[in-house]
């Protein structure tokens, strides 16, 4: 875990990202082997849960195995939308394509990927009562719920017009769902149906209740 969150905090310290960028092709050559770095670090991190001992904090009951299939549904959703909404303010796909008068999905939120992020985590600390579960999910949760107020204080000063571009934005409005359109709900759920595919064979255990 403690690779896991010191390398994406290395690859967002601009100087190290302007190099990395320049070695690896540009943007999209980053992105790819961040991607694939993120990955593999994911997948230390399940082999080393599973191998862990099981030392419990609190006894599952059964109403908590209902809080992870519950809220993932919105997490998925705020995932899907959120990597691939135009954003100045956070982590995603980057402001390329940004209209501050429509903003989308950023009526809800500035920060849906770690609002995502943070559900996801919350959701699974519920049922996993274990230290090894904990020393997974306890930091995320923590970087998600502190990172928009952290984000929002950086972007404050490096965004010259920040007033114009997050007028419309933390304020809901009808229009969200307009602006968003039918495919990044879809993606959410398709993202929800493959969680719950994967869920099993990947992590060795049944998402559902």
């Amino acid at each position: 875990m403690l690779v896991f969150l010191v390398s994406h905090r290395l690859t967002n310290h601009p100087g190290l990202r302007r190099r990395a960028e320049a070695l690896l092709g540009g943007v999209a050559g980053f992105s790819i082997a961040y991607s694939v770095l993120s990955l593999a670090l994911l997948a230390w991190i399940i082999v080393a849960y599973q191998a862990a001992p099981t030392v419990l904090l609190w006894e599952q009951a059964p109403w908590m195995r209902w809080v992870p299939p519950i809220l993932m549904l919105p997490a998925c959703l705020l995932l899907a939308a959120g990597m691939t909404s135009p954003n100045p303010f956070s982590i995603g796909p980057g402001k390329r394509g940004y209209d501050p008068a429509h903003p989308g999905l950023l009526r809800l939120t500035r920060h849906p990927i770690l609002w995502g992020l943070a559900l996801w985590a919350g959701a699974h600390m519920v049922p996993n009562g274990d230290v090894a579960a904990l020393m997974i999910f306890a930091p995320l949760l923590l970087l998600a719920v502190l990172g928009p107020r952290l984000l929002d204080a950086k972007r404050r000063r490096v965004l010259a017009d920040w007033d114009r571009l997050s007028a419309l934005t933390a304020k809901l409005h009808p229009a969200l769902l307009v602006e968003m359109g039918w495919l990044r709900p879809l993606a959410g759920l398709a993202l929800y149906a493959l969680l719950l595919w994967l869920h099993a064979p990947v992590i060795g255990a049944s998402p559902l209740p």
